[in-house]
């Protein structure tokens, strides 16, 4: 009797054990990266071409498809402000100079731009930067051919199916367990297609806004030692959007009402547009005689008034 009462201790000990989600096991470690093209390889999103089409020519055409080099050529360059006007200039950093850059330094831009970069070694955050330097002298000297090369290069490094669908698809670890190497996070379970990527699982929160938020965040990212985050949007989802009653997610607007899938645009795209600005304009057109010297002179009056119809702040970043 006394066994029994032993042994059912240790299961219900068990079964609460697992309600947190602390049975789950942790992902196996992954050797790091040593070379951009190794990391770049690692995500590469071009397998899933062949039975995602559709998803992979939307996302091909997203902003996190250039999610280092930036859509307008931005992005790579304010990196390099970063560097240059941040950690060189900070006291405490410890970097001086290009070679003592480090993965942890480059995080306070690459949690979100290139979460993968935890993966790499300091030698790929070093060749980051000398990339994106070399492509800025390439551009100074004219050279097409390099330029060509290097943003190629740089936009290798971007937010990718599987960066999405596995890397950051499980947010409350303890409670859902951590992501597998091995697995496809979705709204799915079962057998994938894919011998890097041969089961697939749920993602229980990759439908909600909070998934997004993970880097299109509230504010700074206090976990950091230097705390830096441009984006606010899941912020003022949260504080402005759903106390007043909004309640569409993330994805229902940038994703299905748009239509636009996995491309998810915002400011580049005119139905999104449409549905984040109401834009009123009042003109009226007059006379005004001046003196008799210079006769009349025709004046326009334009009155603009815009509206935020969105879930948050605009702009961001």
């Amino acid at each position: 009797m006394g066994v029994l009462r032993v042994v059912t201790f240790l299961f219900l000990v068990s079964c609460v054990w697992s309600s947190y989600g602390l049975c789950g096991t942790k992902p196996a470690e992954v050797p790091k990266a040593k070379t951009i093209a190794e990391l770049a390889a690692r995500y590469d999103s071009s397998s899933c071409q062949e039975c995602h089409e559709e998803a992979y020519e939307q996302w091909e055409n997203s902003v996190h498809a250039v999610s280092m080099l930036g859509v307008t050529l931005r992005t790579a360059p304010t990196i390099l402000t970063a560097v240059d006007k941040g950690l060189k200039l900070f006291p405490y950093s410890g970097v001086k100079e290009d070679k003592d850059i480090t993965v942890e330094h480059l995080m306070f831009c690459a949690k979100c731009h290139l979460p993968q970069l935890d993966e790499a070694t300091d030698d790929v955050a070093r060749e980051i930067v000398k990339t994106i330097r070399d492509w800025q002298k390439a551009y100074a000297d004219d050279d097409d051919d390099l330029i060509d090369e290097l943003e190629e290069k740089i936009a290798s490094l971007n937010i990718g199916c599987m960066v999405c669908h596995n890397k950051v698809a499980i947010i409350h670890k303890w409670q859902d367990g951590y992501p597998q190497p091995d697995t496809v996070y979705g709204a799915l379970e079962g057998e994938h297609d894919d011998p890097a990527y041969p089961k697939m699982a749920k993602a229980p929160a990759m439908s909600e806004s909070i998934f997004c938020g993970q880097c299109h965040g509230e504010g700074p990212n206090f976990e950091l030692d230097q705390p830096s985050q441009c984006a606010t949007l899941y912020g003022t989802y949260l504080f402005t959007y759903i106390p007043e009653g909004g309640h569409d997610s993330c994805q229902e607007c940038h994703m299905a009402k748009c239509g636009l899938g996995h491309d998810m645009q915002a400011y580049r795209d005119e139905t999104m547009i449409k549905m984040a600005l109401d834009i009123e304009v009042d003109a009226m057109a007059h006379f005004w005689r001046k003196n008799k010297a210079e006769g009349i002179i025709p004046l326009g009056v334009v009155k603009v008034e815009m509206f935020n119809k969105c879930g948050h702040a605009i702009p961001d970043g």
